[in-house]
C-alpha cells in the first residue's frame, strides 16, 4: 500500500505556514519573533532588527507581458519595505537572489537594477549583498529587507484588542482592476497584434498595480503626532486574508463601518459587475 499523500491545497498558504513553524521553537534569546507577523523581531541592544524575505516567481506573480522589469525591480523592493514598515520600522538594507535565464540580455537585466536602485533611493535603502544564479525557465527574485525600530515602538499583530477601531492607509482594490486592465489588454495584443493598448483613462489603476509605494509617509506621521497604533498588518496580499490574520487574535468578530474606493476604481468595478 503507497504513503498517504497530502495535497499542498489542503492546507492552503497559511495552514503551510502554520505546519512549518509549529516544528520549530527558538533556541537564542535574542529571537524576540518568529514566524507569525511581517518580519521577524531579533534583539539589537535598544533596537528591534526586524527581518522580512518576499520571493516573486515569473508566471506566478508577475507577468513580463505587460511588467516592464524597471517597474519590477521596484516593485520587488517596495513590497519589502512594506512589510518593516508594518512593524513600525524603518527599513535599512536589502540583500537580492536573482535566478535568471539566458532569455534576458545583459540591457534587461540593467532596467530590472535600475528599478531596484530607484527604490532604494527612494527609502533610503542600502542593497549589500545577494546571490545570482541561472534558471531553466523563468525569472526568480527573492529580497530580504533588515529594519530597525525603537524597542519600545514596535508594532506587533498581536497587539490587536477588542474595541481597537480598524483603519486602512489610502483607497483599497485600485492594484486589483488594474491588473485586471492588463490581463485584458493582453488578451486583445494577443488577438490582434496591431491593436495598441488603451491605458490612458486607467492610469491610477495600472500605476497602483506596476508600481505600488510602501507607506513610509504613515510612519512618520505616526511618528510626528507621537501616535503608536496597538496592531499594524501590511495588506499587499489583500484585505481579507488580513482581517483573518487579526480575526485569530482576537477571536471575535471584526466590523468594517466603511472602505475606501478611489472613484477610478468604483467605476470600473461597476463596469466589471465586481463585488
Amino acid at each position: 500500500m503507497g504513503e498517504n499523500r497530502t495535497e499542498l491545497s489542503q492546507l492552503g498558504e497559511f495552514g503551510l505556514i502554520d505546519r512549518i513553524n509549529s516544528k520549530f521553537q527558538s533556541k537564542n534569546a535574542s529571537t524576540l519573533k518568529g514566524i507569525g507577523d511581517d518580519a521577524a523581531m531579533i534583539d539589537a541592544g535598544d533596537n528591534t532588527l526586524l527581518v522580512s524575505t518576499d520571493i516573486l516567481l515569473e508566471g506566478v506573480h508577475f507577468d513580463l507581458a505587460y511588467m516592464p522589469l524597471q517597474h519590477l525591480g521596484y516593485k520587488a523592493v517596495a513590497v519589502n519595505v512594506s512589510d518593516i514598515a508594518a512593524m513600525n520600522g524603518i527599513a535599512e538594507q536589502i540583500v537580492l537572489g536573482l535566478a535568471i535565464s539566458n532569455r534576458f540580455s545583459l540591457e534587461a537585466v540593467d532596467a530590472f537594477f535600475e528599478g531596484v536602485q530607484a527604490a532604494c533611493k527612494n527609502y533610503n535603502v542600502d542593497l549589500v549583498g545577494g546571490d545570482t544564479a541561472s534558471s531553466a525557465a523563468g525569472l526568480v527574485i527573492s529580497i530580504t529587507v533588515l529594519g530597525r525600530a525603537d524597542k519600545k515602538r514596535v508594532v506587533q499583530r498581536s497587539g490587536a484588542h477588542v474595541n481597537d477601531i480598524i483603519c486602512v492607509t489610502g483607497d483599497l482594490g485600485a492594484a486589483y482592476l488594474g491588473l485586471q486592465v492588463l490581463a485584458r489588454e493582453k488578451q486583445v495584443f494577443l488577438s490582434n497584434p496591431d491593436m495598441q493598448p488603451d491605458l490612458e483613462k486607467y492610469e491610477y489603476l495600472v500605476g497602483r498595480q506596476l508600481k505600488p509605494e510602501a507607506r513610509m509617509d504613515i510612519i512618520h506621521e505616526l511618528r510626528d503626532k507621537n501616535c503608536l497604533p496597538t496592531s499594524m498588518i501590511d495588506i499587499s496580499d489583500g484585505l481579507a486574508s488580513e482581517l483573518f490574520h487579526l480575526g485569530k487574535i482576537l477571536t471575535s468578530g471584526l466590523k468594517f463601518l466603511k472602505i475606501k474606493y478611489q472613484s477610478t476604481t468604483i467605476r470600473l468595478k461597476q463596469l466589471l459587475n465586481l463585488s
